[in-house]
């Protein structure tokens, strides 16, 4: 049986999956919305990948990072679950070992990545507004009747981008509206829109961070042209993008995993149900919240707890 790795990086939009051979190349990938449900997204992506993988391949390590990596390290019965800076930079630095700065740009949120002689020295992410985004893009795309698939291929063809103010979500909706209304050329819109982006993520995420070359842009915003061209212009310098920037988190975990001890895995996990509760621990003044994660009624796991007074036997 040939050895194999699963990756999965659980975000708040989507959710994305490799699994990888010894060597580290992709055998499977998936990308599907989270659409507020990891559970079933992973389900999903399980159930997928079962009916795609060679019967000669055993899954012997799975990883999860992303904002929903401990609940669903607990589902799959991860043997490493890891934050995304850390996962991001593996699975960055197996392909181009020689980068210094990774910007990247997903659904809700954001992320800086500083890297010297393959060590990350500094990092910054933005978590709390959507200016900037991929929500962000899509919003504006749907609001000016364009395919977000669109969007970048019509930012380029713009010669003189429109200032759009975009410190805000809803200051951004207005400024475009009343430029749609002045009769401005949408790619004009468009293209502004993306430098703006640009000039958000910099301006906010990398604020006070040194960038240095090689510059590598991920996420799902990186497929964008406009907005990595608006990139390349403000720094004044060329961004690297990869076809699987918006897997490399993934694509990282599943490396990692690699270095622990091997697993079992099952695929019939995708046929499981699954139940989160949460319960607050009263013996002692921190309060905490515990969430309980059980499959078929059994208790698999928890978290939460901030001393051993809270923690929850299986």
């Amino acid at each position: 049986m040939k050895k194999a790795y699963l990756g999965v990086d659980i975000g708040s939009i989507s959710t994305k999956a490799v699994i990888i051979d010894s060597d580290n190349n992709i055998l499977l990938s998936e990308y599907i919305w989270t659409e507020g449900n990891p559970i079933n997204a992973v389900k999903k992506i399980i159930n997928s990948f079962k009916n795609k993988l060679d019967k000669d391949i055993k899954i012997v390590g799975v990883g999860t990072t992303g904002s929903a990596r401990k609940l669903i390290g607990s589902i799959l019965g991860a043997n490493i679950i890891k934050n995304e800076i850390t996962a991001h930079a593996i699975g960055t630095l197996d392909k181009y070992n020689d980068t210094r700065t990774i910007l990247e740009i997903g659904g809700q949120d954001s992320k800086i990545i500083l890297i010297e002689n393959g060590i990350v020295t500094d990092y910054a992410m933005n978590t709390l507004c959507a200016a900037g985004t991929g929500s962000f893009l899509s919003s504006q795309a749907k609001r000016l009747g364009i395919e977000i698939e669109d969007f970048g291929d019509l930012a380029l063809t713009s010669k003189n981008p429109t200032p759009i103010a975009a410190r805000c979500t809803v200051f951004a909706e207005s400024d475009l509206v009343h430029k749609a209304q002045m009769g401005y050329h949408k790619n004009d819109i468009v293209a502004g829109l993306c430098k703006s982006v640009a000039l958000n993520y910099l301006n906010n995420v990398a604020k006070g961070k040194k960038i240095c070359e090689p510059i590598i842009f991920q996420g799902g915003v990186s497929k964008n042209k406009g907005v990595v061209k608006a990139f390349e212009d403000i720094l004044n310098t060329k961004i690297r993008t990869d076809k699987n920037g918006h897997l490399m988190g993934a694509i990282g975990v599943a490396i990692l995993s690699k270095k622990e001890k091997e697993i079992d895995f099952n695929f019939d996990i995708g046929k499981n149900s699954y139940l989160t509760t949460s319960t607050y621990c009263k013996r002692c003044p921190n309060n905490c919240e515990i969430i309980m994660i059980r499959k078929d009624k059994e208790l698999i796991d928890s978290w939460g707890n901030r001393c051993e007074k809270g923690t929850i036997r299986k």
